[in-house]
């Protein structure tokens, strides 16, 4: 019974970042509704349903929306929806004749997400793009990476889902908040160039005070520093040290066998450089599992880096259970944790329009009026 029970939600298919938002919506307990594509959608290539991790819980209908009939069914869902959230490019919503203010006309109440990588407007807010290209824009991309190569690829987790995904959550809650005050629905606009630039709040203060620059790998967290850092072991591991913090360093250094040996300064940014290939050196000297004996649990910051499987079975990981199996497939629990409205998964991913008749015969539709829908080829 998470805490979003009784809140539904209406999902319009698309990719990224929107049915992870809809997952992490439906883990909290709302009741999320998913309208495919009569057909499924074409980027949809999973071999079997339970894979799709980013669709687990919720129920499925399949609606042919570029039909008049389609659109008249999803706005008697609308009806009884508290928001609905798509991810078209501007426009596409409105000329399907599903925008908000169509949406607005059966539902005043409704909240109306939309998850864009440019935004609603502005001079690229037609244009196509990826998580790339959104976080290229913003400064973060560039920001990540060696100081001697080219930026890295941080996987799609600054656009599509940290600067994406979570904002489009984060006002969608908002605005169901707002809505229980005034009564009315509004628009929630979450773009991935506004989300990952929000994500890069305490470095645009840093820089502005001197203590950041926009050279990649010399700085504190991006790299630079040889107390913040991943190095190699002797058996082609590595681990993770995040000493940042006085006390913390000082244990590193001792557990490292440097104390009492003539060292510069922690800050001495000069240094860095040096101290990362002296780090580096004794890092290869025993393995992976050694240097965790030696400091896993300890105020040194440390950690193994551990590939997917293995994160499945480390013991804080097991102990936490954050991560689960589902129909064979490891998959992160639901998150955060609540003391008293407590989350679960109750259902894993189904096949698109797996629901349709199921959830359209609860929302009023009679059995001829399904059968018609089905003949049209409205239903899939």
């Amino acid at each position: 019974m998470g805490p979003l029970e009784g809140i539904r939600i209406l999902e319009i298919a698309g990719i990224g970042p929107l049915p992870h938002a809809c997952m992490l919506l439906a883990d909290l307990g709302a009741e999320v509704i998913r309208i495919d594509r009569v057909g499924g959608h074409p980027m949809e290539t999973w071999s079997e349903p339970r894979f799709d991790i980013m669709a687990r819980g919720r129920r499925r209908v399949a609606i042919d929306l570029k039909s008049e009939a389609g659109v008249a069914v999803l706005m008697r869902l609308v009806e009884r929806a508290d928001a609905l959230v798509e991810g078209f490019r501007p426009g596409v919503a409105e000329r399907l004749g599903i925008g908000p203010e169509d949406c607005r006309a059966s539902n005043e109440r409704l909240v109306y997400g939309r998850m864009t990588g440019w935004g609603q407007e502005g001079p690229l807010a037609a244009a196509a793009g990826h998580d790339l290209n959104y976080i290229a824009l913003t400064g973060a991309l560039a920001a990540i990476g060696p100081r001697d190569g080219s930026p890295v690829l941080p996987l799609n987790l600054v656009g599509d889902f940290g600067g994406g995904s979570m904002f489009l959550v984060l006002g969608v809650l908002a605005a169901l908040v707002e809505v229980s005050r005034s009564g009315k629905g509004q628009v929630v606009d979450a773009a991935m160039v506004d989300g990952a630039s929000a994500l890069m709040s305490v470095f645009h203060g840093t820089r502005a005070v001197g203590f950041w620059n926009d050279e990649r790998g010399t700085n504190v967290l991006d790299g630079g520093a040889h107390f913040y850092n991943v190095y190699e072991t002797k058996d082609g591991g590595y681990v993770s040290i995040g000493s940042i913090e006085p006390q913390f360093y000082r244990e590193l250094i001792e557990r490292l066998e440097l104390a009492g040996q003539e060292l510069p300064e922690q800050f001495d940014t000069a240094a860095w450089q040096d101290m990362r290939g002296r780090l580096a050196g004794i890092f290869r000297t025993r393995t992976r599992q050694e240097w965790c004996e030696l400091l896993e649990g300890t105020d040194v910051c440390f950690a193994p880096v551990l590939s997917m499987e293995e994160a499945a079975g480390h013991p804080h990981m097991k102990a936490r259970g954050t991560l689960v199996e589902v129909d064979g497939v490891v998959q992160p629990a639901p998150a955060p944790r609540f003391s008293r409205s407590r989350a679960a998964l109750e259902r894993g991913p189904v096949a698109a329009g797996a629901d349709t008749e199921q959830v359209l015969v609860e929302h009023g539709f009679s059995a001829d009026e399904l059968a018609r829908l089905r003949a049209a080829g409205t239903l899939g």
